[in-house]
Order: C-alpha cells, then sequence, then structure tokens
C-alpha cells in the first residue's frame, strides 16, 4: 500500500484506513493559509516544507456556526452529522484528505473529488458521512476539500475588486478550483489518473459543481460530473439572488463599516472572533445566505449553469444528477427536479445530447424524529457510511446503499452508472487487476457479483429516472400537474 507520497511541496505520509488495504492522508495543505493580507483574496499556492509531513488527522474546518447549536429535537442537521462539538475551527482551513486502495503510482486509478455542502455557510470535509474508505474499496482515489465559507469565502469590496481585479470575488469557489488544480498536478503520485478526474458534491456542494462546470479553467481538470441535490431554480423566489459585484461591494462595504473598520486594511486587522461577532449581530446565520454566497462576477461565475447553458454555450459533461423525495418543495413542486428538467431542456435546445443520469431518493428514513427523505439524507447511501449513524438502519437500507453506491461508483469510473452485467464492487484487491495467472479466480469472483438493473438516460423523449426506494427501479418520469408550466 501506497504509505507515503511525494508531492511538489513536500513529502506526506498517511495512515491505513479501517481497512488496511486503504491508505489514508488527513489534512494536506493545498494552499497558503489565508489569513492576514491573504483574508479577503484569492489562494495561493502552497509553501514547500521540508522532512516529512505526518497527515494522520483532519484539519481545522473553516469557521462557521457552531455544531448543535440548539436541542438535538430542535435541530435535524445538527444531530445528524455535527455531533462534535469540539471540532477547531480556524481561517487556516485550505486542507484536502485522501483515501487511496493503490498499491503503486502506476495503477492510473479514477478519482472523485468531493465538495461538501452547507449553503455556503457551513460544512466541512472530514464530516463523518464523508469517509471516502467504501469508495476507495471499489478501486476509486476519494478526494475531500475544504474552503472558505461564509463572510470569509464569499466577502465583496471595491478595495478587494481595486486589489484583485481579475478575481475579485467567490473565494471560496476559488479555493475549490485551487484544490482541483492541486490534485491534477499530484494525485498520480497516489496511483491516480490526472485525465480521470469526477467531480462531485452536493446541495451548495453540487451548486458548486455547476459553477466549475461553467468555469472554463475548472473544466480542464474534470471529466464527468456528479450533482446532489444541487440544481437550484425556483420560480416562485431564489434563496441565493443572483447578485452583481457591485451589489455584493455595497454589502461589504455596509458589512466593514458595521464592524467599524473605515477600509480593507482595517477589515483584515480584525481578529477571526471579533468579525465573527460582528456577523452574528449583523444578522448571523438566517441573513447570511441572502449576502454571502457566490455571486456573478463574469470572472469565475457566469450565471446560473442553465442560463449558462442556453446563452453563453455552456456544454455539460455527462452528469449523475438527482434529489430526495421530500426536499426543496415549493407550491406543490420539487424545484430541484424542475431545475434537472430545465437544465435537460437547454440542452436539447441547442442539439446536445448529454449523458444525462437522472435519480429520485425515495428511501423510508427510520428514527423518532420521523424525518421523511430530508434534503441530504442520501449522503449516508452513496458514501456508504450508514454505519456511521444514529439512525436504526436495517437491511433493507444497506441494500439499497451498496447498489447506490455502486451505480455512482461506475460513472466515476467510466461516466455510465451500468456495469455491463456486473458491480463495481470490492475485488480482492481493492480494484487492482488480478496478474494473468488468477484469471481463473477473477473470473470467478466477477461471476459471484451482484446484477444491478439497467439504468437508461434521461431525455425529454425518454424521461427515464431510477428511484432509489427499497429497490432500484427505472421509471418514465414524465412531468406532472404544474411542473409542465415552468420546462
Amino acid at each position: 500500500m501506497i504509505r507515503e507520497v511525494k508531492v511538489e511541496e513536500g513529502i506526506v505520509r498517511g495512515l491505513p484506513a479501517a481497512d488496511p488495504r486503504i491508505s489514508v492522508f488527513k489534512g494536506i495543505p493545498f494552499a497558503k493559509a489565508p489569513v492576514g493580507k491573504l483574508r479577503f483574496a484569492p489562494p495561493q499556492p502552497a509553501e514547500k516544507w521540508d522532512g516529512v509531513k505526518e497527515c494522520y488527522k483532519f484539519s481545522a474546518v473553516p469557521i462557521q456556526p457552531g455544531a448543535c447549536e440548539n436541542p438535538p429535537d430542535e435541530d435535524l442537521y445538527g444531530k445528524e452529522w455535527s455531533v462534535d462539538t469540539e471540532l477547531p475551527m480556524s481561517e487556516d482551513c485550505l486542507y484536502l484528505n485522501v483515501w487511496t486502495p493503490a498499491r503503486r503510482a502506476e495503477e492510473n486509478l479514477p478519482v472523485y473529488f468531493w465538495i461538501f455542502g452547507g449553503g455556503w455557510q457551513v460544512g466541512n470535509a472530514s464530516e463523518m458521512e464523508f469517509d471516502g474508505e467504501r469508495i476507495a474499496r471499489r478501486g476509486i482515489i476519494v478526494v475531500t476539500i475544504n474552503y472558505r465559507v461564509n463572510l470569509f469565502g464569499f466577502t465583496c469590496h471595491k478595495e478587494i475588486t481595486a486589489e484583485y481585479p481579475d478575481n475579485p470575488a467567490n473565494f471560496g469557489l476559488q479555493d475549490q478550483q485551487m484544490a482541483l488544480k492541486w490534485v491534477s498536478k499530484n494525485i498520480k503520485a497516489f496511483g491516480g489518473n490526472p485525465d480521470n478526474i469526477t467531480i462531485g458534491g452536493q446541495s451548495a456542494g453540487g451548486g458548486s459543481v455547476l459553477f466549475h462546470i461553467e468555469n472554463p479553467e475548472s473544466r480542464k481538470y474534470f471529466k464527468r460530473a456528479v450533482v446532489e441535490s444541487g440544481v437550484f431554480f425556483n420560480p416562485f423566489h431564489n434563496l441565493f439572488p443572483d447578485r452583481s459585484v457591485s451589489d455584493a461591494e455595497k454589502i461589504g462595504q455596509e458589512f466593514f463599516e458595521f464592524c467599524g473598520a473605515k477600509n480593507l486594511e482595517e477589515a483584515r486587522k480584525l481578529t477571526s472572533q471579533d468579525l465573527w461577532k460582528k456577523w452574528d449581530e449583523w444578522g448571523g446565520f438566517s441573513k447570511s445566505a441572502m449576502t454571502w454566497a457566490p455571486i456573478t462576477d463574469e470572472q469565475f461565475s457566469r450565471g446560473d449553469i442553465i442560463s449558462a447553458v442556453e446563452k453563453k454555450g455552456v456544454t455539460p459533461p455527462p452528469l449523475f444528477i438527482g434529489y430526495t423525495s421530500d426536499e426543496f418543495i415549493d407550491n406543490g413542486i420539487n424545484t430541484i427536479e424542475l431545475g434537472i428538467r430545465k437544465l435537460v431542456k437547454a440542452e436539447e435546445k441547442r442539439g446536445l445530447k448529454g449523458k444525462n443520469y437522472v435519480y429520485k431518493f425515495d428511501v423510508p428514513i427510520p428514527g423518532w424524529d420521523n424525518p421523511g427523505k430530508f434534503h441530504s439524507v442520501d449522503l449516508w447511501f452513496f458514501f456508504e457510511t450508514l454505519a456511521k449513524c444514529w439512525r436504526p438502519f436495517t437491511g433493507v437500507h444497506y441494500d439499497i446503499s451498496r447498489k447506490m453506491c455502486n451505480y455512482m461508483c461506475n460513472f466515476i469510473k467510466t461516466g455510465n452508472p451500468n456495469d455491463n452485467g456486473l458491480s463495481s464492487g470490492l475485488s480482492p484487491r481493492a480494484g487492482v487487476s488480478y496478474p494473468p495467472s488468477k484469471e481463473e479466480n477473477l473470473k470467478r469472483y466477477e461471476e459471484s457479483q451482484e446484477k444491478l438493473p439497467e439504468w437508461k438516460a434521461f431525455s425529454s423523449e425518454e424521461p427515464n429516472c431510477m428511484f432509489f426506494d427499497t429497490d432500484c427501479t427505472l421509471h418514465s418520469f414524465d412531468a406532472e400537474g404544474e411542473i409542465k408550466k415552468y420546462i
């Protein structure tokens, strides 16, 4: 197994995962600490180091509201994931984690680059549901990354624009791009193939993926994309309103004045604790999503993905895309479903026949809180990390989780969730091909694997949708009712 790797900045050392066939490297820096003059600035490449950096534990997480601030029965997401109330937080948060099943650097394995969600306000790469081990066991290298969120990642100001006219905003998205470039440069040393990277994310992470699809620089570094609950198109209201640089600059100016900072220099001299206290007084989390989130700067972001496809010539890669049945319901319409349909329609209007594989997550979720198929619950299933969850999942949940993870891993490997009759489950050597002398053993292993139902691509003419319920069932998913008005 690969336990020690030379990257551009120096040597990193990892540890065996729970499955010793997997090596895990936690807390690898991919950029300089965004502090001092680098606060409210584009990320800069990480500095080199001497000796061996022991990457044995996760880094500090981005500064954000504290975990489990409300009682568990009042805070669904707090009890679901934010269970560690002592997580260290820091502006110095630009680190990534790598799970690799490779034994040698020459194996050229596919790579899954994961971006966490949380409304661009909260979240981190070390949340327990994002443990990459189960995916790595299927012969895939998994990378999870931190990036700056809320005011630290998305503040605009006229002085920032003057200082960085080519990169005036969206520093959280720029962090993601910096990590993606780092992976492209260094992943081969971990046994990965830099020409076979799939970018993925959920919620705001899925929304981030869409921004990277429309960004020409980011688009150089990945072949396909996984978007879980990340197409935001709502005809009734917009949680994240479209803002220009000038609009966001005015908000930044108001916030600096609220903090008692006369200019950018003074704002950078404030402690992170002082800034955070003022953020809370300013309106806290309830106001933050409307204030500090990606903006249309025409440099990194050119607006929402649907208009980018329709009007700006953006061509999406193959997409593995879907939603949960109980999320973002507005006027009886699942607005994520609507967004997916609008995106597919926009592609078709331009004569694009994309390979889009659409799913709907509808698995009954146990627990005393009767949560329904809530936003983000499918994360446990796609990462196959149900055993880490407090909920009383049973065998049927583990069965569907295994299938969902297999489908996704097939897509990560090839751009198609189907397996030509075979699942992509773990081989005795974690995805490493047998030598010729073991061909018969490999044949017997393959014959023993679970068969997955065929998953056909989605189009307006053939609206195929894979329903993840207590089984995997392909439906012809025609639009009904009110949703037809908005497609």
